[in-house]
């Protein structure tokens, strides 16, 4: 499979366009390739580097792998080249990854995920969501919910049971290693 490199500063308003309908993250330890679809992220230029951060919640199960990687993908459609059929398989695609844990089910397998190897980290691209960002983890930072305004922190972050830590996200900061179109 070809890769068509893409500037994402140029591509900025495209990537985060397609952010706001579902991207996949997606990470490989060395037992498994994991994938979730993420709606949330900031892409931008931080310590002078090109940076996408993503937020995974502590209660998934990608957060747990997590511990095992220093990498991961973010994977998208390409709205320069969006023809129906490719956009309503990614939106199956995006759909039955939000679903569904990957404590439970293959993913890959369930959805007929076709990975491309990354070129500069160990988590794979998906190739029916072929605008890709490989990110090598910078950064990382769980957030405190004492600093955000009560009605945001209450309508996000449900009250942690008893004995049980409080779910918040943890901030990847990803240094944008490779930014592609798989075609």
């Amino acid at each position: 499979m070809e890769r068509e490199q893409i500037d994402i500063i140029e591509r900025a308003t495209d990537i985060l366009r397609e952010l706001k309908r579902g991207a996949l993250f997606t990470v490989r330890t060395p037992e498994r390739v994991n994938t979730m679809t993420i709606g949330w992220g900031m892409l931008g230029i931080e310590w002078r580097r090109p940076i996408f951060i993503a937020y995974i919640r502590t209660d998934r199960f990608t957060h747990a792998l997590l511990d095992a990687v220093d990498d991961f993908t973010v994977s998208m459609p390409d709205p320069v080249a969006d023809d129906g059929a490719d956009r309503k398989r990614a939106g199956e695609i995006l759909a039955g990854c939000g679903r569904t844990s990957g404590r439970d089910h293959d993913k890959v397998a369930a959805y007929g995920i076709t990975l491309v190897d990354g070129r500069a980290v160990a988590s794979p691209a998906v190739a029916e969501l072929p605008l890709t960002l490989e990110c090598r983890i910078i950064y990382r930072r769980d957030q405190d919910t004492s600093l955000m305004p009560a009605e945001l922190r209450d309508s996000i972050y449900p009250a942690a049971a008893p004995g049980e830590p409080p779910v918040v996200h943890t901030a990847l900061y990803g240094e944008i290693a490779d930014a592609y179109i798989l075609r």
